[in-house]
């Protein structure tokens, strides 16, 4: 028993991320956090990409002149 408590109190983060991403996967609510991600992460694209304008630019024509 005192090792089962000594595997619990040093793995309960780990313990309690999966047991919270299973309910989040049962539940169907994986839908909503990857939609909320996306719609952040498309909002860093173009905050940076407004702001840095010149160097995408030139990033992005020496990706092309690669390919």
């Amino acid at each position: 028993m005192d090792d089962f408590k000594k595997f619990i109190s040093s793995c309960w983060g780990a313990l309690l991320g999966g047991l919270i991403a299973l309910i989040i996967a049962c539940t169907g609510f994986y839908r909503v956090i990857v939609g909320i991600v996306l719609v952040i992460m498309g909002a860093w694209a173009g905050n940076y990409f407004q702001h840095n304008k010149d160097s995408v630019k030139t990033k992005l024509k020496n990706f092309i002149d690669k390919i």
